[in-house]
């Protein structure tokens, strides 16, 4: 196996010189730096990462904490983060704590331990907050600490669109399903414009609440199907998320309810899912991408020592598909 000193033998340099183009110190001719990267490939040297990451005392390593791989939301985050942390030259590390905070926390020990530039974290644990004080980290759609930089959506614009909505259609016994009780979390925000915006026009929604068991196995069937037994007189159902929309869906074909005839349903995110249902999801739509490359770009700075804002909230659309006309 090739060696740093093979290299410098071969590119008639010295083992510092090579060290330098390596890690892109002090000035080097584009002539030394062609040569190094010709013999590299010629000798097939791959640099030795973690003694680069001992000097260096970081790696070009990103680390990304979410609650479940399986989810489609947290499933495109990865996707994203990978393609913008891979652009910038940074790999991805995954970590995937199924909810459990304490896997969090050895996440978080791990991640440290290996000299990460960073962490992304998708998961709602505030009890880890402290433990990342002066290391660069960034939050998508969870906002656990006043310095810890967080990057959102417009989750309370998103609400107003999505009542607007179905106030516009007619509906006259909206309802909702919101977040889960005693677990706050930015998303919340959808749930309380979509009541206040119902409350200006003189109705008053129905909310039902989630929960975190629901949330983890991605099964709202039994919510949904306890809330038509006791009410079949709704009109217009808001989601909060297009997984519980498309439940919904099913439930209503299962009930012979007509969509969007007999009841219009909105969802949120705009994951891959709204476009796979039938009939399509009318969604708000969440920019995924953009909050993703948000998040690896603050990570950056911060390794940079640069200040960035402590909140960078993005705009949402409402796509309107035939789930609401």
């Amino acid at each position: 196996m090739a060696t740093i000193k093979d290299v410098a033998e071969r590119a008639g340099i010295t083992v510092t010189t090579v060290s330098r183009v390596l890690n892109n110190r002090g000035y080097i001719s584009v002539q030394t730096r062609e040569k190094v990267y010709r013999v590299m490939s010629e000798l097939d040297y791959r640099p030795n990462e973690i003694a680069r990451a001992l000097v260096q005392k970081q790696t070009k390593l990103i680390g990304a904490i979410v609650p479940s791989l399986l989810h489609p939301f947290f499933s495109a985050c990865i996707n994203y983060l990978e393609k913008y942390a891979f652009s910038n030259g940074f790999k991805l590390l995954v970590c995937n704590s199924q909810q459990n905070s304490e896997k969090e926390s050895d996440y978080i020990d791990m991640l440290k331990s290996n000299k990460v530039s960073g962490i992304i974290l998708c998961t709602r644990s505030g009890k880890i907050a402290s433990r990342l004080d002066q290391f660069p980290v960034v939050t998508i759609e969870r906002s656990i600490s006043d310095s810890i930089p967080a990057v959102l959506c417009d989750n309370y614009r998103g609400g107003v669109y999505a009542a607007e909505l179905l106030l516009e259609q007619g509906c006259k016994r909206p309802a909702i399903f919101s977040g889960i009780p005693r677990i706050k979390l930015p998303a919340d925000r959808r749930a309380k414009a979509f009541e206040d915006t119902c409350r200006k026009s003189g109705v008053v929604p129905v909310v039902i609440a989630t929960s975190e068991e629901q949330f983890n196995d991605f099964d709202y069937h039994k919510a949904i199907n306890k809330m038509f037994d006791a009410d079949s007189l709704f009109d217009g159902i808001f989601a909060t998320s297009d997984i519980i929309a498309a439940q919904l869906l099913q439930a209503c074909t299962a009930r012979n309810i007509s969509v969007p005839k007999d009841m219009k349903i909105i969802g949120f995110d705009d994951i891959d899912i709204a476009c796979l249902t039938n009939p399509p999801l009318t969604t708000v739509h969440q920019p995924i991408e953009d909050m993703c490359r948000c998040a690896v770009e603050i990570i950056i700075k911060k390794m940079k020592g640069e200040t960035v804002p402590p909140r960078t909230v993005f705009p949402v659309t409402l796509i309107r598909r035939a789930s609401t006309f």
